[in-house]
């Protein structure tokens, strides 16, 4: 019986998680698969229960589980609280205690919504990209990470950080997801003035040794941000650094035509519950939009993505993931839409029935 812990988080986290749930149990009865469910706290939700946006008694749970599905933190009821308790750095506390490198964030283009991307339709045509992002280090991690206030006024460090083994281990899979797909890897680096990226392109090039079927590029990130808009579907596999990651995946993430739309997962060394597989936290890549929290608007294809990420990535249920993507396509396809999808004066879709119409066709799958 395969664990899966819960965080809901926050804003439209708890909505959306739901209908991951919902799909999940929907698949379960299809495939012969009993899941269950622990719902932990973090982010707001868990600073406003606990005092502190992650308990350690939630991580050890998280950490026992199989996976955990995500939903999202953070907002402005917690804009005003001490940096430290931030329901944000629940997210990264949680990253580094369970040891989740490496963030896969695919991006692809259902023909069904080629006209909703606010780039061209024949841009955007074909884009199914994998963005492999490191997540444990660089500068969200690196120390001195401080601001003071001296004679000459205020000042402020952030330091950038890597190791090779660090460069190496994502990269390394990033090479590995390259050779399983259309056999091409894109290394994203600034290079031509940071260190760092001098160490990350190098490691690069001697992990490549390793992979020669696979074609290796690399690209500086100013460059990419320019190529990810003028030609995304040139690219296969594209890995790069924490920041640079961050950036260029949000920009990425308006191909689609909806932010809503995009799983991830977040995956450790640590053996999933499947064979040849990884322990993951999968959430998609959306904010907790508490605008329209409790509203019924949100998007749970993002979620329902991440369940289907879930499956594959740390279970090694490729059929049953294969069937969710498969029916939330179909969904669309079919006019299945929640606002933020739908043609103004249009029908819409509630976050609910979006995830009663998916999980009604895994089950008839």
């Amino acid at each position: 019986m395969p664990n899966i812990a819960l965080f809901p988080g926050d804003g439209v986290g708890p909505e959306v998680v739901a209908e991951g749930v919902k799909v999940l149990e929907a698949t379960g009865s299809r495939f012969g698969i009993e899941f269950a469910f622990e719902t932990l706290a973090i982010g707001g939700d868990a600073l406003d229960r606990y005092s502190a946006p992650l308990r350690r008694d939630d991580i050890r749970a998280a950490g026992r589980a199989d996976a955990a599905l995500l939903g999202a933190v953070g907002g402005p009821k917690w804009d005003d609280v001490d940096s430290a308790l931030r329901p944000e750095r629940g997210l990264l506390q949680l990253r580094k205690a369970l040891g989740l490198f490496a963030n896969l964030r695919p991006v692809s283009v259902l023909p069904a919504l080629a006209e909703s991307s606010p780039l061209r339709p024949e841009i955007v045509a074909g884009v199914d990209l994998l963005v492999v992002r490191e997540l444990t280090g660089g500068i969200y991690f690196g120390k001195p990470s401080r601001r003071w206030t001296s004679g000459r006024g205020r000042a402020a460090v952030d330091t950038l950080r890597y190791r090779e083994d660090e460069i190496e281990r994502v990269v390394r899979l990033a090479f590995e997801l390259a050779r399983g797909r259309r056999g091409k890897l894109a290394s994203v680096d600034k290079s031509n003035v940071l260190q760092s990226s001098r160490l990350w392109r190098e490691v690069a090039d001697e992990v490549k040794a390793d992979f020669p079927d696979v074609e290796l590029e690399h690209v500086l990130v100013d460059a990419m941000a320019m190529h990810l808009i003028k030609s995304p579907s040139r690219f296969d596999v594209i890995v790069t650094e924490n920041m640079f990651g961050d950036i260029l995946t949000d920009e990425a993430s308006v191909l689609p035509g909806s932010i809503g739309l995009l799983p991830s997962a977040s995956l450790s060394a640590k053996p999933g519950a499947g064979t040849g597989t990884r322990y993951g936290l999968y959430e998609p890549i959306h904010g907790s939009a508490p605008d329209i929290a409790g509203t019924g608007r949100a998007n749970p294809a993002g979620t329902i993505l991440s369940a289907a990420m879930l499956l594959r990535w740390s279970l090694g249920l490729i059929e049953a993931a294969e069937a969710i993507e498969r029916c939330v396509a179909d969904a669309i396809a079919a006019g299945v839409r929640t606002p933020d999808m739908a043609e103004p004066g249009s029908p819409v879709d509630s976050t609910a029935e979006f995830g009663a119409d998916v999980a009604r066709r895994v089950a008839a799958a």
